[in-house]
């Protein structure tokens, strides 16, 4: 079963995940029945920021909190209440409740915004056939505004192919996504944007390799950007992703991130 938010999802974590300009370090561990996750980032000036993490199941509900760096703390707690149905409250800045239900080939998502009652949203994807998905979402402002967005989707996957579309802009825009596996080793993908006033707004090829060394990532996109990874377990569930990116303008505009993952 796939949500409406993820029906492209497949091409787009390719294309995107492990891409970095930063140089990171994360810790998982457990205390006891809590798991503990310190993410450190290092900013350009040297200075280290870390955000701490908890999490932890108690009496069958789920508790998620993180502390930001600035001192912000954000909560996140789920429960099923029944078999399908899972309810989670998000509380930081805001405070929305999410429902999420499945039921035989159809999943809806519900998210209301409890401390402004400002808004309300909610999604629904369906199974059409073997390999079909399609759905649609809409948010509804409760304060007068009536319907502020609107989207529909749809993915079709069969052996090693994967298509996606995906609307945006209350359907002013269609994005694309084509993900295909060559084969054990090989993965290609593809993203593009489409609307009536820009025929071919934006594109990005990439791939990702699993070679010896490890995996090897690389994208290009039409606006001359060009970016490369490499991710590797350097030790037993200590992984290494070392990125770089530039562009054909002008090749001395390289930065590049360094990320552990222990």
């Amino acid at each position: 079963m796939t949500k409406f938010a993820d029906i492209g999802k497949a091409p787009k974590d390719l294309l995107s995940d492990d891409y970095t300009t930063s140089v990171s370090l994360k810790c998982k561990k457990n205390a006891g029945p809590i798991a503990v996750t310190i993410d450190t980032d290092r900013a350009a000036s040297g200075a280290l920021t870390s955000k701490i993490g908890t999490k932890a199941t108690f009496m069958d509900v789920f508790f998620d909190v993180k502390n930001k760096p600035c001192g912000a703390q954000t909560l996140e707690s789920s429960i099923s209440p029944y078999p399908g149905c899972k309810v989670t409250f998000k509380g930081g800045k805001g405070a929305d409740l999410d429902i999420d239900y499945a039921t035989g080939k159809i999943i809806t998502n519900t998210t209301i915004d409890v401390k402004e009652m400002s808004k309300i949203s909610s999604a629904l994807s369906l199974s059409v056939a073997p390999g079909i998905v399609a759905g649609g979402s809409a948010t509804y402002g409760l304060k007068g505004k009536g319907l502020t967005s609107y989207g529909i989707a749809a993915s079709y996957s069969k052996g090693p192919l994967f298509t996606s579309v995906e609307s945006a802009g209350n359907v002013s825009s269609v994005n694309v996504g084509v993900l295909y596996k060559v084969n054990d080793t090989l993965s290609v993908a593809s993203s593009s944007s489409h609307s009536s006033a820009k025929p071919l707004d934006a594109i990005t090829v990439g791939g990702i390799y699993k070679a010896p060394v490890g995996d090897i990532k690389a994208k290009f996109g039409n606006d001359g950007s060009i970016s490369a990874c490499l991710i590797k377990e350097i030790a037993p569930k200590v992984t290494l992703t070392a990125s770089g990116t530039t562009t054909t303008s002008d090749l001395s505009n390289f930065k590049y991130g360094l990320g552990i993952v222990m």
